[in-house]
């Protein structure tokens, strides 16, 4: 069976012209009743990484939510938004800031639909889910395009990462290190979660060490929705310049049947693919190590390796990334940011919450002698 991804070209974020898009990226899937029951309850979930505004291009930006929130209520649906942002600390007035200063907070005023936070949380498949999974009876799925430096893409599987509640994400990232574990992780969320439609914020994505501050803005002025995340995720990697299965949770989610990563079967409309398609992306600096075999991999996995460093004139003391890390290995000691690399996962969770860009990818000598 094929599935069928929606692809048009937006070239900024003026809302009406916004609004005009996600319209007809929607009207060529059918519409979003094809997806959502008029008068039900969803809960729409965009990426909120952290307390950053629109311009950083970091989370989804308001004006595409805004859109599909409009949609929504001509249905007469009951609208809830929330996210379980990187606020690895758990504290609640963080929340409210990322809210804030996202513009998810005016949008939920100015629409008058519900902000809600992800505090409660039941355990569904093993893994601890914010319980407003279980009061809504959609998901409306929003996530950012951006390149990550421990999965190489978030979008339409990763972006459900934040469905899990407060600081059990760390947890989750301390027992499941390994690239390809954390993949089924994700994979395994992403089943649980079952969103009925994803809409992706592809206007401004970003490259680079995404997903956070140190990664780098790309105007690749694309809208694409559908209802097979694993299709969606397939067609922004070849955007990226990418084969869809060096994408773990791509390959994962594909062999267990959870979805399409065959172009041949994906039914594309609205722009065609190699239209959207410019330069490769800027890949992450941890992402050449996806392309060496595994066996080479466990033959040198105690030389080849990368690692997180603080560029400490960039720092600013804010100890995000001490929350941050699973661990536990970073501390501050003589007001500077210091890790104790023994115990280091390279897992990044540091350089995803950083605020300020301070942290990089520091490369091993022999990662630096044979040009990973």
């Amino acid at each position: 069976m094929n599935s069928t991804v929606s692809l048009i070209k937006c070239q900024q974020y003026q809302p009406d012209l916004v609004e005009q898009k996600v319209r007809e990226a929607l009207a060529l899937l059918g519409g979003m009743e094809n997806f959502i029951r008029p008068q039900s309850r969803v809960l729409v979930k965009p990426n909120l990484l952290m307390a950053k505004e629109p311009e950083f291009g970091i989370t989804t930006h308001p004006e595409v939510v805004r859109a599909a929130v409009r949609l929504l209520k001509e249905m007469h649906c009951e609208i809830l938004l929330g996210d379980g942002p990187s606020v690895w600390g758990g504290y609640i007035e963080n929340v409210d800031d990322v809210y804030a200063r996202t513009g998810m907070q005016e949008v939920c005023r100015e629409e008058g639909i519900t902000l809600v936070k992800f505090e409660q949380r039941r355990m569904r498949q093993g893994f601890p889910l914010t319980t407003w999974l279980d009061s809504c009876d959609y998901v409306l799925n929003m996530p950012k395009f951006k390149t990550h430096d421990f999965t190489l893409l978030t979008g339409a599987i990763k972006n459900l990462f934040g469905c899990v509640s407060g600081t059990f994400k760390t947890e989750l990232h301390k027992n499941h290190f390994d690239p390809q574990d954390f993949a089924r992780v994700l994979v395994d969320i992403y089943a649980e979660v079952k969103p009925a439609l994803t809409l992706v914020d592809g206007i401004v994505a970003m490259e680079g060490d995404g997903p956070g501050s140190s990664g780098k803005l790309r105007n690749t002025g694309l809208l694409l929705a559908g209802a097979d995340g694993v299709a969606i995720d397939t067609l922004l990697a070849l955007v990226m310049g990418v084969r869809p299965l060096d994408v773990g949770t791509t390959k994962v989610a594909a062999e267990r049947g959870s979805g399409l990563a065959d172009i041949n079967l994906i039914s594309l409309l609205g722009e065609k693919l190699e239209d959207a398609i410019g330069e490769p992306f800027l890949l992450p600096t941890t992402s050449f190590k996806k392309n060496i075999p595994r066996p080479v991999i466990n033959l040198a996995k105690k030389l080849i390796r990368y690692y997180p460093c603080v560029e400490q004139d960039n720092c600013i003391k804010c100890a995000a990334c001490i929350q941050a890390c699973p661990n536990k290995i970073i501390s501050l000691k003589n007001n500077r940011i210091v890790f104790d690399y023994s115990r280091c996962i390279a897992c990044f969770c540091c350089q995803e919450a950083c605020p300020a860009a301070a942290i990089k990818v520091k490369k091993s000598i022999v990662a630096k002698l044979i040009g990973l």
